[in-house]
């Protein structure tokens, strides 16, 4: 079974996989509580899918520092 969107495409989204799975992991959750996806139609029935599919719509991304 092929996970989609694959951890290659994500990662040109978030470039570390430790913040990828982070922000997931939190967003899953949010999704589990309110029953809000940002995409439209997600393929994915899981929360981690979605979140997923959210980051890769660009619809959820990390904030970087100014320094």
């Amino acid at each position: 079974m092929m996970l989609e969107p694959s951890i290659d495409d994500l990662q040109t989204k978030i470039n570390s996989k430790y913040t990828l799975v982070t922000i997931a992991a939190k967003r899953a959750r949010q999704i589990r509580a309110t029953d809000k996806v940002l995409v439209d139609e997600p393929q994915s029935n899981k929360y981690v899918g979605q979140a997923l599919e959210e980051i890769m719509a660009d619809k959820l991304f990390v904030k970087e520092d100014s320094k």
